[in-house]
């Protein structure tokens, strides 16, 4: 199967799901999240080689950006134009915090500017994320802010708190993943 016939079986598959999901049924949010962590774990794993140990985390914040930006889908536009949008946009700001300022002129992916969507308005979404960050320990908050919203890095962040790289890094993770249940459990 050649690479357009793999994404068009992709989104033809994904886009009733997520349809679905967008009128209120949460069998088929919980089913398009997984097609979508699927297909962006393979979608970054290819442009993250020399992040590899990042890739579960953006993974991650890619699927929060998309609960928190769901209501921005365009549904005259492929759903999965719109999630590598966000991913697109997640990787290049890892890439920005990581000063890989040299990758961000590699290819990033398939999509043409036309179909590129529109960006949302993120008022909203930055309310949503203060609301869940707040329900974080204030280590973990503390660690996902200073490294994944502020961009700074993790020998920074450490620098900055006084905790270990090592724990900086576990805080963002336990972070992560238990912003990823809230949303999950929100959503159902």
């Amino acid at each position: 199967m050649n690479h357009d016939a793999a994404r068009d079986d992709f989104e033809s598959g994904l886009k009733p799901l997520w349809l679905r999901a967008q009128a209120g049924d949460e069998a088929a949010y919980r089913e398009a999240l997984r097609r979508i962590a699927v297909r962006l774990r393979s979608y970054l794993r290819r442009r993250m080689q020399s992040l590899p140990d990042d890739l579960e985390d953006l993974v991650q914040e890619t699927l929060l950006a998309l609960h928190l930006q769901r209501g921005t889908h365009d549904p005259a536009l492929p759903v999965s134009s719109w999630v590598l949008a966000i991913a697109r946009h997640k990787l290049v700001d890892l890439w920005r915090r990581r000063g890989r300022q040299e990758a961000l002129h590699d290819p990033l992916d398939e999509l043409e500017d036309h179909a590129m969507p529109v960006a949302a308005e993120e008022g909203s979404a930055r309310r949503d994320l203060g609301q869940l960050l707040q329900e974080l320990p204030e280590a973990q908050r503390r660690a996902i802010v200073l490294t994944k919203i502020e961009g700074l890095s993790v020998a920074e962040a450490a620098q900055r708190t006084g905790a270990s790289e090592s724990a900086i890094k576990v805080q963002v993770h336990r972070g992560l993943k238990r912003l990823a249940a809230k949303v999950k459990e929100e959503s159902t």
